[in-house]
């Protein structure tokens, strides 16, 4: 009994100590004063902190749609003093051949793509969103990508050092931007226990973490499993999305790995396993190529003169239901749209090729579930610390 007490009174001293500074006091603080001729300027930011005109603190009221056609207002309510932040990187959005979008000025698509996918996890985390210089769509360089991550990691260096203040913290990435932070995962906070420690999760959407088949940790990182509960922490959730009736062809640009590998599908309805519902968010009002919305989403086609929607955002919880998926080696999580009797609509847009899938709604088709999730697991990362 006394053995088994020591150990337990080791145990706490040892989370304790990783959780505060080497005093167990003041929690580290990594990379520590760290400058960036870029990132300490407040132009190269959409969302951060006691920025001016931050993109993530505006209007985010959802109008919510119940299959019935009842509609309830949800008022989006920031975290007043929130206890963990957000980090995200925004996906490819600049479609051109220049090679690296350049710090221009002319951010509409950031813009919009930030609000559409991270600015609602403001209601529980302060969000960080840096501009950087992304790869283009159709680059041809052959180090366009190494400047695009070059940005990130220097963005997230700046962050910690001088932004942070100690707190936990969730990656947030689609495409292009969870690549990044897959890299930076892998590079950065894999290895290194004092930082993994600091990590809630990494939310890492369209793209692919590879994992051994039938695990749930190796591959693309030793030591950062994927979550399978939203009580877990330090852990990954990743997947790439299809349309159930249009699984990822041999020519998929998602869902497959390299041999004895798979691509990691942890589903955000159900990380347990299994099928769930889906609450998407979607954006109605900004205008973009990236866009699968628009004021009509929400009704059935023979809806005459649908109620007016006017919030920015509208959701449609459970109009959608997913589950990972196996098949053709590929790993996916397999969206099915639930049809009802009601005056909702019975199906969602979105589609690009069958290559890409539903890559567009990788992250609004399950907003809030993830947003919830981050959340919870924020909460698990406090209570073991």
């Amino acid at each position: 009994m006394r053995n088994r007490q020591a150990v337990r009174i080791l145990s706490l001293a040892m989370l304790a100590a990783a959780c505060g500074g080497s005093d167990g006091g003041s929690p580290e603080i990594f990379y520590e004063g760290y400058e960036s001729a870029i990132y300490s300027d407040d132009a190269h930011w959409m969302c951060k902190k006691g920025l001016a005109n931050d993109v993530c603190d505006q209007s985010l009221d959802a109008t919510v749609v119940a299959p019935d056609g009842t509609l309830t207002l949800e008022p989006h309510v920031p975290a007043s003093d929130p206890d963990f932040d957000c980090f995200y990187v925004y996906p490819t959005v600049r479609l051109g051949t220049e090679g690296n979008a350049p710090f221009d000025g002319n951010y509409d698509e950031e813009i919009y793509t930030t609000r559409a996918q991270a600015a609602r996890f403001g209601r529980h985390c302060e969000v960080y969103a840096p501009l950087y210089r992304q790869r283009t769509l159709t680059a041809t360089g052959s180090n366009n990508g190494e400047i695009a991550y070059a940005d990130v990691l220097d963005a997230f260096r700046y962050y910690l050092g001088n932004l942070n203040e100690g707190r936990p913290f969730v990656l947030i990435g689609h495409s292009q931007g969870a690549g990044h932070l897959r890299r930076l995962v892998a590079e950065e906070i894999d290895g290194d226990p004092g930082v993994r420690d600091r990590m809630i999760s990494a939310i890492l959407l369209g793209t692919t973490v590879e994992v051994p088949e039938g695990a749930d940790v190796g591959g693309s990182f030793d030591n950062v499993p994927a979550c399978r509960s939203s009580d877990q922490f330090g852990c990954v959730i990743s997947y790439a999305s299809y349309r159930s009736t249009v699984p990822p062809p041999p020519s998929s640009l998602f869902g497959r790995a390299r041999p004895g590998m798979q691509a990691l599908c942890t589903n955000p309805a159900s990380l347990s396993g299994g099928a769930g519902p889906l609450v998407p968010y979607f954006n109605i009002v900004d205008d973009s190529q990236f866009s699968p919305a628009n004021p009509r989403l929400a009704w059935d086609d023979d809806v005459v003169d649908p109620p007016a929607i006017a919030t920015p955002f509208v959701a449609l919880p459970g109009m959608i239901t997913a589950e990972c998926a196996v098949a053709g080696g590929a790993s996916y999580l397999e969206l099915t749209p639930v049809g009802d009797p009601g005056p909702r609509a019975d199906d969602f847009g979105g589609d690009l090729t069958p290559e890409w899938g539903l890559h567009l709604l990788d992250a609004s088709a399950a907003l809030g579930n993830l947003v919830e999730i981050a959340a919870a697991e924020a909460a698990a990362w406090h209570e073991a610390h």
